[in-house]
């Protein structure tokens, strides 16, 4: 169940969603382990690249990345091209140098609002990490320290109310969860599970929204 070479093996084996790109995006509450998971699948993956959305939101906007992800990084790869973005330093408050993100058989997306809207029609399979809001917000407090106590409440009421606008959680291909010392995978939500699509958008209009 907690294989992830057997789950490499079945994401590298969909049709491309993003031009050439299987784009895979993990998603779930802040604290919920999305960041360690999708190391691990990564390296699972051969050394798949991975895009954290903490490098795309600001403090001034936790979730208005939308625009930056589409001009930056899902056109690009739709294109076949590499993509190049500006990750956000969060201690100094400004964009850094700009770096690549390689249009890799398999590119990982990683970062709560993963899986929102604008997102899932260039997704090859969302992943949620299934754990709760309250216990993952508390695991990021107990990680963060009293210093970041004013962030994490500004934090939760921000992710709170993006799921309650636009939830990726009744949308996932898969649910993900912390077993022992590795993962247990359950399936998606059956009213929403998507077959496996034929097409791939790098020759649709851009965006898609």
């Amino acid at each position: 169940m907690d294989d992830l070479t057997e789950a490499a093996m079945a994401l590298r084996a969909l049709p491309p969603s993003c031009g050439p790109v299987r784009l895979v995006a993990v998603d779930g509450h802040a604290g919920s382990g999305k960041s360690t998971f999708a190391t691990r699948l990564a390296a699972a993956l051969g050394g798949a690249p991975v895009l954290r959305l903490d490098d795309l939101a600001t403090h001034e906007a936790f979730f208005d990345w939308t625009e930056r992800l589409a001009e930056d990084v899902l056109g690009p790869l739709a294109r076949g091209a590499s993509a190049r973005y500006a990750p956000y330093d969060w201690t100094l408050r400004r964009f850094r140098t700009p770096r690549p993100l390689l249009p890799a058989p398999v590119v990982l997306i990683e970062g709560v609002g993963a899986g929102r809207t604008a997102v899932r029609p260039w997704l090859a399979r969302l992943l949620w990490m299934d754990r709760g809001a309250e216990e993952s917000w508390q695991r990021g407090r107990e990680r963060d320290g009293s210093d970041l106590s004013a962030f994490w409440d500004a934090w939760t009421r921000a992710e709170t109310r993006h799921f309650a606008a636009d939830p990726s959680r009744p949308y996932a291909d898969a649910l993900v969860r912390e077993w022992q010392e590795g993962y247990k995978w359950l399936p998606g939500t059956p009213a929403t599970a998507r077959q496996d699509r034929p097409v791939t958008h790098g020759e649709q209009p851009f965006p898609p929204y």
